[in-house]
């Protein structure tokens, strides 16, 4: 069977695989090729979920890594430079705030991966303060989706779609989805409570 032959062989080609899969994970994120999630899911798969969420991380922190310092040296400076008296007050805010804000966009999944990388490298949001947040704010979604993806090696007939492991893979992967409908509804809630 397919499935037993490609675990077979990350088995017995560990270290060559998780190698070729992280500079794949670098390249889509470098290269702002929208594939995080499918990647996370495959790496779920090949890996098993606890694996994979090292595995993943380290791929997708570096990649972004190179997306952001991309955004920063090549536009982002030209950028800062040429409307430096519009962006102050911007900056300024995003400075007092960054973690929050940064943390925000890794936990909620409203924007895409590749692009907060990219948009974070045009603002002068600092290198530790984006690595920290990217490295620890996509662990929950990780766990989420390597999980599902560690399930699909489970799969051997439509039944097992049906099974506990999977039902409660499905409820994650609606959960997440939900957080940024939810978030918006606790802070309308809030806003509400205040203004009464």
């Amino acid at each position: 069977e397919k499935k037993d032959i490609l675990s077979a062989y990350v088995n017995e080609n560990f270290f060559l695989t998780v190698f070729f899969f992280i500079s794949l994970y670098i390249i889509s994120v470098t290269f702002l090729i929208p594939i995080a999630t499918v990647l996370t899911l495959a790496g779920g798969f090949l890996f098993g979920s606890l694996q994979a969420i090292l595995i993943v991380n380290l791929g997708a922190t570096t990649g972004a890594l190179c997306a952001f310092l991309f955004a920063r040296y090549v536009i982002g400076k030209k950028l800062q430079e040429k409307y430096e008296e519009k962006l102050d007050k911007f900056n300024r805010e995003l400075e007092n705030n960054k973690y929050q804000y940064l943390f925000s966009l890794r936990f909620l999944p409203i924007f895409p991966f590749f692009l907060v990388n990219f948009l974070a490298g045009l603002t002068k949001v600092d290198l530790k303060a984006f690595l920290i947040t990217t490295s620890l704010g996509i662990i929950p979604g990780s766990f989420v989706y390597t999980y599902a993806g560690s399930q699909l090696a489970n799969i051997d007939s439509l039944g097992d779609i049906f099974t506990k492991d999977m039902l409660f893979a499905f409820i994650l992967l609606g959960t997440l989805s939900l957080l940024p409908v939810i978030v918006k509804k606790i802070k309308a809630y809030r806003k509400k409570e205040i203004s009464v």
